[in-house]
């Protein structure tokens, strides 16, 4: 089982984000990340999921996707190339012994400052998931204090043929 990255364009109303997620939950699929947002029409939202199965649950997953009535389109884009960016703020220690290392490890993963107190750092790295994911590794030692993750966007890429 791998996971796989579908998108969603969806009417922009109520209740349509709660039948996607209702869905997952009834058929006993779990959702590893959900991000959404309007798209450039207000009243379309593009919805990017990442959920784990083999290929089976994952086309049962879109045809059942494709039946709910406010749904648009579905893509598995992990089957095309395609470019994944997640964002994370992590606020860590940075007392005056490890303030340095902590400006230098965010440098190497150009990341940057967004918050200072006398004992801590605010931090964003963008990024995929496996940077995101080292980052927060290597923070781990120096002490990270909390930790937010926005959850993978995805685009496909353009076709270079064109």
């Amino acid at each position: 089982m791998r996971n796989h990255t579908i998108s969603v364009l969806l009417q922009n109303k109520p209740g349509v984000l709660s039948r996607v997620t209702g869905l997952f939950s009834g058929r006993g699929y779990n959702i590893e990340s959900l991000c959404v947002a309007e798209t450039l029409d207000a009243g379309i939202s593009c919805l990017t999921l990442v959920s784990k199965g083999d290929d089976q649950i994952i086309e049962q997953i879109t045809k059942q996707l494709h039946k709910l009535i406010d749904v648009i389109k579905v893509t598995d884009i992990s089957e095309k190339e395609y470019v994944e960016r997640e964002m994370v703020l992590i606020r860590v220690k940075a007392e005056a012994h490890t303030r340095a290392e902590v400006l230098r490890v965010i440098d190497i993963f150009r990341g940057k400052v967004v918050d200072v107190s006398a004992k801590s750092y605010a931090v964003e790295v963008t990024g995929s998931a496996s940077k995101i994911q080292a980052v927060v590794d290597i923070l781990r030692p120096i002490g990270i204090k909390e930790i937010i993750r926005t959850g993978t966007i995805a685009m496909a890429r353009a076709d270079k043929r064109k």
